[in-house]
């Protein structure tokens, strides 16, 4: 099981890789899940923007795009390409430092993979209400 953390197209350093590992492998397992491998990309908006267009056929920035690539049930496996960007905007349009920010994102990503949807309004607030709960388990 392995959870990676890759740059493309930033500067930029995660700080505390080894509790971030410690904390979303607890998500994981605490779904029942297991973990395979997951990688972490953090990257610019053009960069994530070409990948919403590509992609999904989305034409709007945004601050996450999470890949699912498990072939069995109840495992993680997958990519998540976060904006380094959109998290530093969203972070002072939402009056919050970087770092809580950063790792809503992470965590909102790992809750994809883990079944959780935000495509709907009761959707998005149970999404929320799991953000909230990982942020408050950080180590």
């Amino acid at each position: 099981m392995y959870i990676n953390f890759f740059k493309e197209e930033v500067k930029f350093r995660l700080l505390h890789q080894e509790g971030l590992r410690k904390w979303i492998i607890k998500a994981i397992r605490s779904e029942g899940y297991t973990l395979e491998n997951l990688n972490f990309v953090f990257c610019n908006d053009k960069k994530l923007l070409q990948m919403n267009k590509e992609y999904l056929q989305h034409n709007y920035f945004t601050d996450i795009i999470t890949f699912d690539n498990s072939t069995e049930k109840k495992t993680v496996e997958g990519d998540i390409f976060i904006s380094v960007d959109m998290v530093m905007s969203n972070s002072k349009k939402f009056k919050t430092t970087f770092q809580d920010e950063l790792h809503r994102v992470m965590i909102h990503g790992v809750l994809h993979l883990l079944g959780y949807s935000d495509k709907n309004p009761k959707a998005q607030a149970t999404m929320r209400k799991m953000e909230d709960r990982w942020l408050e388990r950080r180590g």
